[in-house]
């Protein structure tokens, strides 16, 4: 990677040195010819001319060429929408075949060179994350319908969390009465039907595992990119979106019921009681010892799902040593910046149906940044991080307060590397 990124410095320095001719050029279709002959000279991509007349209405490409490259990165959009049209690539291949070696590699450099700089110029972002609308292609159809069985529940996942009530009344009977009969009775039988809606939550946390593990292992694999697989495998990357928007729901509506753990803790103190006296427990959602310290593992984290999926994601790297980290991080890195620039773009938020697709698209840049954070070694937030985590936390902060503070609140308190030194006094005092 860092022997790519010097061949594209050095082709953003010899553009440099064009600056003057190229900016005579968007004016005065005299002066390309001129800018031609330097750009030959310093040995730029060939057919000069040709390569010119495309640049010169080009606005402000030498300001975008020339900028800090990290802070470019990923700075484009998956468009499911537009078909691909051969005559780019008759158009390429009749441009390979005038190439010298060394010219030759710059135009093999594909989306890496869009995404470094900033650049498909004549159309701006080259593709729009549609994840209203994407259908899944025939390669893509068995991965598809594995996580789709699983993401199909979701929803109801959801609406029992959200109508969750909790056995706070007869809890607080049962122990203000501990020699009456009738009101321990009342209280277990309130609390085992809702031990067995946190037994399914929680058994969905490991099959939502399994699908983040099948959608890492397509959205990474070689011999593809990242960024490759993105534009090619659009359903997938929608899923995988859902997963994540998925998983901060669920979190903010855990973060706010605490009822949950007082349940789950009071089921296991009278199950306790309940083994010491040799009382059976009946009914079908008795939880065995092991089952309910993974549980209470699970439901101990402010944000369990989050967990679930960042532990996952690591093991995921851990058991793929053969692949790049790089493959996984810059995935994770693409998808937000993609929701990034989609968010703040005005002609793009604009293709929205629903308003429901800004949260979405929020919770989505906000996950995989968790993501990314545990990781990639320096995290999200250091400065040779390919996230623009300036950018990202002030699209969450342009939002209406109320909507988006959980997401600010799982920035500071579920990432990795908030606190450490690489991070700037800037990205810090946004977070605060």
């Amino acid at each position: 990677m860092a022997e790519v990124i010097n061949s594209v410095l050095e082709y953003v320095n010899d553009i440099e040195c064009t600056t003057e001719y190229l900016l005579a050029a968007s004016e005065d279709w005299e002066a390309t010819d001129k800018a031609a002959q330097v750009v030959d000279g310093n040995s730029c991509l060939g057919q000069p001319s040709r390569t010119l007349l495309k640049f010169a209405d080009m606005g402000n490409l030498i300001k975008v060429l020339t900028r800090d490259i990290d802070h470019n990165a990923s700075h484009f959009f998956l468009d499911f929408e537009s078909k691909f049209d051969p005559s780019q690539l008759v158009y390429t291949k009749y441009v390979l075949s005038h190439q010298s070696e060394g010219q030759h590699r710059y135009l093999n450099m594909g989306n890496l060179l869009k995404v470094l700089t900033c650049t498909d110029l004549e159309q701006g972002p080259n593709f729009f994350l549609d994840f209203e609308n994407a259908q899944p292609t025939d390669h893509e159809r068995e991965v598809f319908n594995q996580v789709n069985v699983v993401l199909k529940d979701a929803e109801g996942i959801l609406d029992d969390l959200q109508s969750y009530r909790g056995a706070g009344h007869e809890i607080r009977e049962a122990i203000q009465h501990p020699s009456d009969e009738n009101l321990q009775e009342k209280a277990w039988s309130a609390v085992c039907p809702l031990v067995g809606k946190l037994k399914k939550f929680y058994e969905f946390s490991q099959r939502l595992e399994a699908a983040l593990h099948g959608l890492l292992g397509a959205l990474t694999s070689t011999p593809y990119s990242p960024t490759q697989h993105l534009e090619r495998e659009q359903a997938l990357a929608k899923q995988f979106a859902e997963i994540l928007h998925f998983t901060l729901r669920f979190d903010e509506l855990k973060m706010t019921n605490p009822a949950i753990q007082n349940d789950f803790s009071y089921y296991r103190r009278t199950l306790s009681r309940m083994r010491i006296n040799n009382v059976p427990a009946e009914g079908e959602n008795e939880v065995n010892n092991e089952l309910a310290n993974r549980m209470s593992l699970f439901y101990a984290e402010a944000t369990p799902m989050l967990k679930t999926l960042s532990d996952a994601t690591t093991k995921f790297v851990s058991d793929n040593k053969s692949l790049p980290i790089e493959n996984t991080t810059d995935c994770l890195s693409t998808m937000a910046s993609v929701c990034r620039v989609m968010l703040e773009t005005p002609e793009y938020r604009s293709r929205f149906a629903s308003e429901e697709t800004v949260s979405f698209c929020l919770r989505v840049m906000v996950g995989v940044i968790i993501l990314y954070d545990h990781v990639h070694p320096v995290g999200a937030f250091a400065k040779t991080s390919k996230i623009d985590m300036k950018g990202c936390i002030k699209v969450l902060k342009d939002q209406p307060p109320n909507s988006v503070e959980g997401l600010l609140n799982a920035l500071r308190y579920t990432t990795k590397h908030l606190n450490d030194e690489t991070t700037s006094k800037q990205i810090k005092t946004m977070l605060q």
